[in-house]
């Protein structure tokens, strides 16, 4: 059975991963400080989820932009925009927005809130796959920011009066905050968490 460091005495650094002695306080290496496990981690990434969870109500429901065309203004929600843009023909453009901000949200919360109930649970399956998970969460979550990007860019260079212009909703704002929330909540989420349930479910 493979041995965990904490079971062998060690302790990893979480910031540039040398494995020091369980008995030092500090990384001999970066001088970061040591420990076995994340304070409360279990605890802190699931409040985060759930506050990501109660911004994307309002991400989706309120207006990501408002577009000013002709002297007539015009709310849009993100996946109003989506279905424009597929009407309009811009089927790649309108899939890589539904992706990024639609599916990739909440597919990382699922997974963290997926990854939560097996450490409470003390009950794992594959730990190299629910691993995998995680370290999918932290690859795909900087890409959701993607429409947060495209309102910038639209708001910063569209910009012709009443003819055609882009100005900032809501929705933005919460949808930054889901984004950003996400993030933090995966990173206080301790993977090692999942290796100490896997030998515990070995021992049973």
């Amino acid at each position: 059975m493979p041995q965990t460091a904490r079971s062998a005495g060690k302790v990893g650094c979480s910031v540039c991963h040398k494995v020091n002695p369980g008995s030092l306080a500090q990384c001999s290496q970066c001088g970061s400080r040591l420990y076995s496990r994340i304070p409360h981690s279990l605890q802190r990434t699931y409040a985060l989820t759930l506050v990501a969870i109660v911004l994307y109500i309002p991400a989706n429901l309120l207006p990501i932009t408002y577009t000013v065309y002709l002297g007539a203004s015009g709310p849009s929600t993100i996946f109003g925009g989506v279905v424009t843009l597929w009407q309009m023909g811009s089927v790649g453009i309108a899939l890589v927005i539904f992706v990024a901000s639609v599916f990739v949200p909440v597919a990382k919360l699922a997974i963290l809130l997926y990854l939560c109930e097996v450490v409470r649970r003390q009950r794992i399956g594959n730990p190299h796959k629910v691993a995998f998970l995680y370290r999918l969460t932290e690859f795909i979550g900087r890409w959701s920011m993607i429409d947060v990007f495209v309102v910038a860019i639209l708001v910063a260079l569209v910009k012709l009066g009443n003819i055609i212009s882009f100005y900032p909703g809501p929705a933005a704002l919460s949808f930054a905050g889901v984004v950003i929330v996400t993030m933090v909540a995966a990173a206080q989420f301790d993977p090692r968490l999942l290796w100490d349930v896997s030998e515990k479910s070995n021992y049973e």
